[in-house]
């Protein structure tokens, strides 16, 4: 063919669609996103032009290609009956994502002739040619590709709607995407002990511009909920049940929330229902799992002698619901720490310990997630495998990575917790010592830190380590 390969990557590059918004296959589960998205397609009124667009990429990154153009030719199709009067304008998405796939299908007329599409459309609407344009809706459409590629995206994607935003700042849609990349930053940042409440705000006002988008009408209430105003919250979600009694996207954070509050039967109630239309649903079945170790903690704590068979049961379905979130979500993180967790419950150590390393090996930690993972497999080793020496390693490991979280303060409490239970039952010995003020001293307190090092020293003279660290804190002073 007369077009070659190079003139055409220059082109491509100037596209605004998945393939250039860096969407990277190894921080999402493939499978898993496309049945989420299908999932979306078929519960969720709102357009879904967006949604198999984003289903063509994934398709790509699987390797179907033919599977994808059948995707983007979906969009088309949602294209000419949503919106007749601007089908260049609302297509320009799905042009650049054909022209990327006969790309890489090696299909080069093909894929100049829908760059070329683009750029003559982009001509008629915007009068500076060559520019890229900035239409809202192509921004609002990555912000929402990018809440899908997880935790990484969320900025990004936060930026993406206040782009929108700017152009219409009362379109409903791009008001409920704004609010969910704040409402998802947010609650990363408590995990990270910042104390923020941004997203009230532009929850409020998405479900002031939609009242009949339950999803989001359910995240406020789950807001309100954490701020204290739990009559309110209770209150949308109740409004919210009567309207879409069957959706399961407002139902999980309903049971969520009716969890939270402590009524644990009328959230399994609620998330059986949701099960009964999504049952291969993860994010459900880590939710009912959740709702049974609360039934568990519950009898545990208001019973002396919980009856056996009750207990018994209660692990085996928490281990089930578990278990199915991990067999399907290989990179699903909290839910490794739960099952693995509930596995020490019922004395399968040996599970327990497979499924802490399928944690250890998941690739898209994040610092928090590691030191929440040190803390807890600390806590195998200490309570379940008996090994004090081994919890001290591994808090010790979430103690060294310096960024503030609640899983870091665990780690710390742990520490502090432990070591000085050892000193004071008479256990102590230079190394429970050094070890404590090695806690002070990444701590930030220095003149605890010095205290446990002379001790360490008085028990240990010729120790180098602790020599050599009580001298650099005395300097640092």
């Amino acid at each position: 063919s007369t077009i070659s390969k190079n003139s055409l990557k220059t082109s491509l590059l100037q596209l605004q669609c998945h393939f250039t918004w860096t969407l990277l296959k190894q921080d999402v589960d493939l499978d898993e996103l496309e049945e989420t998205i299908g999932d979306q397609i078929e519960f969720l009124i709102k357009s879904n032009i967006t949604n198999y667009n984003l289903l063509s990429y994934v398709c790509h990154l699987k390797n179907s290609n033919e599977e994808a153009l059948r995707n983007l030719r979906k969009a088309e199709e949602e294209v000419k009956k949503n919106h007749p009067d601007e089908i260049a304008r609302r297509s320009l998405v799905t042009w650049g994502n054909y022209a990327w796939i006969y790309y890489h299908m090696e299909r080069y007329e093909e894929a100049q002739t829908y760059i070329s599409k683009v750029e003559n459309s982009c001509e008629k609407i915007s009068s500076t040619a060559h520019k890229k344009i900035q239409l809202p809706e192509i921004s609002a459409e990555q912000g929402w590709a990018l809440l899908k590629f997880g935790r990484k995206y969320y900025e990004r994607a936060k930026n993406c709607f206040e782009d929108a935003l700017k152009t219409e700042p009362n379109n409903p849609e791009f008001n409920a995407g704004y609010a969910i990349a704040m409402y998802r930053l947010e609650d990363f940042s408590l995990r990270q002990c910042k104390d923020v409440v941004l997203s009230l705000k532009p929850l409020e006002r998405a479900v002031e511009l939609n009242s009949e988008d339950t999803f989001i009408t359910a995240l406020l209430a789950l807001k309100l909920q954490d701020l204290g105003q739990i009559g309110e919250g209770e209150r949308y979600i109740e409004e919210a049940l009567q309207k879409t009694p069957d959706l399961p996207y407002f139902l999980r954070y309903a049971a969520k929330f009716y969890r939270r509050k402590g009524d644990v039967d009328k959230a399994i109630e609620v998330l059986k229902k949701a099960l009964g239309v999504t049952p291969k649903s993860c994010f459900l079945h880590h939710q009912l799992g959740l709702c049974y170790r609360a039934k568990l903690f519950q009898l545990k704590k208001t019973t002396r002698f919980p009856p056996r068979e009750e207990v018994k049961e209660l692990i085996r379905l928490c281990i089930f619901h578990f278990k199915t979130v991990t067999d399907q979500k290989t990179k699903f993180f909290s839910a490794h720490i739960d099952l693995a967790n509930m596995y020490a419950e019922a004395k399968r150590y040996e599970d327990a310990e497979e499924i802490f390393q399928k944690a250890f090996q998941i690739n898209i930690l994040f610092s928090d997630d590691k030191q929440e993972l040190y803390y807890h497999y600390g806590n195998f080793q200490r309570f379940h495998m008996k090994s004090e020496s081994e919890a001290i390693r591994y808090y010790i490991e979430g103690l060294k990575i310096e960024e503030e979280s609640l899983g870091r303060s665990k780690c710390i409490n742990a520490l502090k917790k432990l070591l000085e239970q050892r000193i004071q039952g008479g256990l102590g010995d230079a190394t429970d010592f050094g070890t404590l003020g090695l806690v002070h001293n990444l701590n930030g307190e220095k003149h605890e830190a010095i205290e446990c090092y002379k001790k360490a020293v008085a028990l240990y003279p010729d120790n180098e380590e602790y020599l050599s660290a009580l001298c650099e804190l005395r300097l640092s002073i």
